[in-house]
């Protein structure tokens, strides 16, 4: 796969290919399953998916920060961040398929 980024759509549109289910039940899948990684990080901040990998929200404390071109410095805002570690059998697989 040659593309970077992939929409919720193309991620149904696989799923209906591979499963033979009909495309709005695939769609509606793909919805339900990213609406609970949202509620589980409001709710609970962090959403472990086993053999996958876990996401997390941090705060960052705002800060100072620099235009490198005009050395300006302006303030930059606290904020929720979003990162995502992958689980050991994930990185062993696409290492996997690197060597491939």
């Amino acid at each position: 796969m040659d593309k970077q980024n992939i929409s919720r759509d193309e991620i149904a549109e696989a799923m209906k290919k591979e499963f033979g289910f009909n495309r709005k039940l695939c769609f509606d899948f793909v919805n339900d399953i990213f609406e609970i990684i949202i509620e589980g990080l409001q709710s609970e901040r962090i959403v472990k998916i086993h053999n996958f990998g876990t996401f997390k929200m941090n705060n960052k404390k705002s800060r100072i920060g620099r235009n490198p071109k005009t050395k300006e410095e302006f303030n930059i805002s606290s904020r929720n961040v979003i990162t995502f570690k992958a689980s050991k059998i994930l990185l062993k697989y696409i290492n996997s398929k690197i060597d491939d």
